[in-house]
């Protein structure tokens, strides 16, 4: 089946705009360190767009990255490379 198309595995019909919000301890390398990884598996994404906020403590930072996604491998392979990054703590 083609990605455009809306699989059994998945809600999503791609192309879409998908959000990753992407959370770590607070430290000057997160913010960049996540951006080369979803330039990795997005290259269209404009990091002008990266929203960044601090929890109230300010201990924990969160990213909001929404690339383009084209397909379930696509998106798979970035929470991959995500999750297994040392500064991320979280990713939805």
């Amino acid at each position: 089946m083609p990605d455009s198309a809306q699989s059994p595995e998945t809600l999503l019909v791609f192309p879409c705009a998908f959000p990753v919000k992407i959370m770590g301890l607070t430290n000057d390398a997160l913010a960049q360190s996540v951006l080369d990884v979803v330039l990795r598996h997005a290259p269209d994404y404009d990091a002008a767009c990266m929203e960044m906020r601090a929890s109230s403590g300010g201990k924990y930072v969160s990213l909001t990255c929404t690339i383009n996604a084209t397909s379930r491998s696509q998106l798979d392979a970035l929470y991959r490379e995500l999750t297994g990054h040392p500064l991320v703590k979280v990713v939805l």
